[in-house]
């Protein structure tokens, strides 16, 4: 049998895990397999035992709406719980299975360079993104931070978990200005509700960061052009973090240089 990782979620017809790892398991000639597999919420517990007895499973991704709840299915050896609260990762380690989080380190890449310190910011969402998302901008002495959610109440509690000063308003809330604004929500993505911002409020040098990559040119990422803000899109967070993913999963690391390559693959 071959070796194989997956990713996760529901739905998951729109990942594009599966074309990464694929070009990466490709370019370094390694024979395995990487799948997309749809888990709905009230299957969970049983995916993760059928793959704990599978010696060919070598971990998974996991995407919406997953990353808070598999937390109950595997070991946190890192402390994810008490730091991020989610995990997108879980890999295999003898008979363990071991949940860890590479979507912060995958969010703050492109980003790393900007003078956060100090600098005002927006985060849209507050289920398993946008706690890594909260967790590196906490790391990045960022604050003030406003937080838009449909239950304010549950973005207020996420800004004190992380130690983060600011407000938690509702999503239809005027924007305040801000350094960067990052939709960490699935608003926008194919299948699910529009995302529509006045970005009038934000600065002329403000960064507009939208991890939605399905579709690619998002609305918000559109009207942010419109106004000439800089940009990222989502493929640079999810490039990010898969491959950290990848090297967990097949001992190797991931090919970027070929990046340039990868992204075209991705955009067709």
């Amino acid at each position: 049998m071959t070796a194989y990782a997956e990713v996760i979620g529901d739905p998951i017809a729109h990942s594009k895990s599966p074309l990464i790892h694929g070009f990466w398991l490709e370019k370094l000639g390694i024979e395995a397999d990487y799948r997309a597999h749809r888990v709905m919420p009230d299957t969970l517990g049983d995916y993760f035992a059928e793959r704990r007895t599978d010696p060919d499973w070598r971990g998974c991704n996991i995407t919406i709406p997953h990353k808070v709840a598999a937390l109950d299915h595997v070991e946190d050896r890192g402390g994810v719980r008490d730091s991020i609260g989610a995990i997108n990762t879980v890999l295999r380690d003898g008979d363990a299975l071991i949940g860890t989080n590479t979507d912060a380190a995958g969010f703050f890449a492109p980003i790393a360079d900007m003078p956060l310190s100090g600098a005002p910011a927006i985060v849209l969402g507050a289920g398993g993104a946008a706690r890594a998302v909260l967790f590196a901008l906490s790391k990045a002495d960022v604050g003030p931070v406003t937080l838009l959610n449909r239950t304010p109440l549950k973005g207020a509690a996420l800004l004190a978990h992380f130690g983060l000063k600011g407000e938690a308003l509702p999503l239809d809330a005027p924007l305040p200005p801000a350094a960067l604004l990052t939709n960490a929500s699935p608003l926008g993505m194919k299948g699910q509700d529009p995302l529509d911002l006045d970005l009038s409020p934000l600065p002329e040098d403000a960064v507009v960061y939208d991890l939605v990559y399905a579709p690619l040119e998002t609305p918000l990422l559109r009207a942010a052009r419109a106004r000439e803000l800089d940009t990222v899109d989502g493929l640079e967070m999810l490039i990010g973090q898969a491959a950290a993913a990848f090297e967990l999963f097949f001992d190797a690391p991931a090919p970027r240089d070929h990046d340039a390559e990868l992204r075209e693959l991705l955009t067709k």
